[in-house]
């Protein structure tokens, strides 16, 4: 199974006449935040492919959900898939949809009545997170606005996701590191675009 993960920059790749060659096989979208709607709007109908998408701590003005389903704080099921959405930034200015750690655990108490369910209906909790930031101590920066959240570790060491796909961190070297496995988790950056092949 193919998925196109999209995150934080309208890549050119992507928003071009030929996204239906280039991205021919896939079977779902997934944004990990801070895009316009109608960049989403535009991949989701050129591809004619669902799109599940979490919004980041930008591009909040417009929740119109054309582009796709919003699934922060919700779980859905796509492909056999269960897919697990957290948005949001750490807190650094007190602005929209961002988080202390602690507010980050409380919405990840708001989804386990879904998750348990998963458990007892398939066997597993969630097999992605979808999220904005990244976790503590991956992929992340020391900056305030731009550090990971613990909560995202604790999630990863309870559930066991197969993926955990995040966006926020700007990546401008090719030699930056993108994709991490920690523990029962392959932690990837989707910034621009990234392609998940599941039976890879």
């Amino acid at each position: 199974m193919k998925i196109l993960c999209v995150s934080d920059q309208i890549d050119p790749l992507v928003y071009s006449p030929n996204i239906r060659e280039r991205f021919a096989g896939v079977d779902f979208i997934l944004s990990a935040g801070d895009l316009p709607m109608d960049y989403l709007d535009f991949i989701s109908s050129a591809l004619n492919r669902p799109l599940y998408f979490v919004f980041g701590n930008h591009h909040l003005e417009n929740r119109e959900e054309a582009g796709g389903v919003h699934i922060g704080t919700k779980t859905v099921r796509e492909n056999g898939l269960l897919i697990a959405g957290l948005g949001g930034s750490m807190r650094y200015n007190r602005g929209e949809n961002q988080f202390t750690d602690t507010g980050m655990y409380f919405e990840i108490f708001r989804l386990l009545p879904r998750l348990l369910l998963n458990r007892f209906l398939h066997g597993r909790y969630a097999d992605i997170l979808l999220t904005h930031a990244p976790p503590r101590g991956i992929h992340d920066r020391e900056d305030k606005c731009h550090r990971g959240f613990r909560a995202f570790l604790w999630f990863m060491k309870a559930f066991r996701p197969k993926y955990l796909i995040h966006g926020h961190i700007h990546l401008y070297d090719l030699s930056d590191v993108r994709s991490t496995r920690w523990k029962d988790t392959l932690v990837i950056n989707a910034y621009s675009h990234y392609i998940i092949d599941t039976e890879e």
